[in-house]
């Protein structure tokens, strides 16, 4: 089992920054990779950013060169740092631990964003 707080996120106004951070706990050692996800008001669930275990990072093309995933190991902890934030970048955003073993993933419980124009 591994656990997942998030923190972070809130009210900001277009153009500004906010930061998400998740911890993960329990069965850590089998963590590859872990991300972030958002789901707005009616859609879908969508990838945002995820992050190897080596550190190799994916953007979707929505969020390239506005947002920025990190982790930190010897933490168990996942961030992604958002700038330059638009009203389509309202949402909950959660974030995830894709594990070698089964379960293959958790989630955070998520946390909301919004941004107004």
């Amino acid at each position: 089992q591994v656990q997942l707080v998030e923190s972070g996120g809130g009210l900001v106004q277009a153009g500004g920054s906010l930061g998400l951070s998740c911890a993960a706990s329990g069965s850590i050692v089998s963590i590859d990779a872990m991300g972030w996800y958002r789901q707005a008001p009616g859609k879908q669930r969508e990838l945002v950013a995820r992050i190897s275990s080596q550190g190799n990072t994916y953007y979707v093309d929505f969020v390239k060169g506005r947002f920025t995933i990190s982790r930190d190991n010897a933490k168990n902890t996942v961030y992604l740092q958002m700038n330059s934030l638009k009203p389509e970048d309202t949402g909950v955003y959660y974030c995830n631990v894709h594990r070698t073993i089964w379960p293959y993933d958790y989630w955070g419980q998520g946390t909301q964003v919004t941004v107004s124009s």
